[in-house]
């Protein structure tokens, strides 16, 4: 689905963005100012103004819809394929509507927050279309839900294997158990990584110990020396099913409040434009 957003229809909406751009150049082209440059007082300006402002709070309203399951009207693919090429067809009537004069003023500002939050946009979009894939591949047919059952389930395995190993092997299992740690902080959790994986450790000591210790115990050995690979394997993707999650949350956790800055921006620059008009 993630894909087919940017084909979506016959690439409908690229279409429909690509004219509203080629109308707009043309108009710009073609208009001659009754005084000065090309700027957001002229009739042209307000137009690709109102064009914008317009645009910016559809795009907005997306995060509105997109909520809103069988509430009818264009279905949410729709509105996703439009909002990608739309939004990146405000780059440039936005871009026309200043008529490159910029300064540092509300109304510049309000136009380079829109150009941050379109460039976070491009990122996440992106993202999720990477990272949907990446999460699948990573998984391997199961749910983050289902590694942690099993992960809890080889923690036992190992404790009822290491019982006929010895005190030393018992404590540093039961150690493995109990400080091995998933996710975390932010950072940790975008690291993907634990640098002082308690299980990492404790295959380290258990693989150090079995090249010492009797014959008779070579099979337990090897038996516990598996369970620990595998729960390292299954502790490595399930950190990464956790980065992944954590970088589209992060992200998220920047577009949005970005978006109603931009918003709050917008009311600010109009507010400015009919109060000194």
């Amino acid at each position: 689905m993630h894909q087919s957003i940017l084909v979506f229809r016959n690439f409908r909406y690229l279409k429909w963005a690509a004219s509203v751009i080629a109308a707009a150049v043309v108009l710009y082209v073609f208009h001659s100012p009754e005084y000065g440059l090309p700027n957001g007082g002229t009739w042209l300006g307000y137009v690709l103004g109102t064009i914008g402002a317009v645009l910016i709070l559809w795009l907005m309203w997306f995060g509105i819809r997109k909520r809103r399951y069988g509430t009818g009207g264009a279905p949410v693919e729709d509105w996703l394929s439009a909002h990608v090429y739309l939004g990146l067809a405000l780059i440039v009537i936005a871009t026309l509507h200043t008529g490159f004069q910029f300064g540092l003023n509300v109304h510049t500002l309000a136009y380079g927050l829109m150009m941050i939050v379109i460039v976070s946009g491009i990122l996440g979009l992106m993202a999720y279309i990477r990272v949907p894939e990446l999460m699948t591949n990573n998984r391997r047919g199961m749910t983050l839900t289902q590694m942690m059952h099993e992960i809890s389930d080889l923690d036992t395995a190992c404790r009822e294997t290491a019982l006929s190993l010895g005190d030393e092997i018992n404590q540093i299992v039961l150690k493995a158990a109990r400080d091995t740690r998933i996710g975390g902080n932010v950072l940790r959790q975008l690291s993907g990584n634990d640098p002082n994986c308690a299980t990492r450790q404790a295959n380290q000591a258990v693989r150090h110990l079995a090249d010492h210790a009797p014959q008779v115990q070579a099979e337990g050995f090897r038996s516990l020396l598996g369970l620990l690979a595998r729960k390292e394997e299954l502790l490595a993707r399930a950190r990464r099913d956790v980065r992944f999650k954590a970088f589209l949350d992060i992200w998220l956790f920047v577009h949005v409040p970005l978006s109603f800055a931009l918003l709050a921006a917008l009311m600010a620059h109009i507010a400015s434009v009919f109060l000194y008009w």
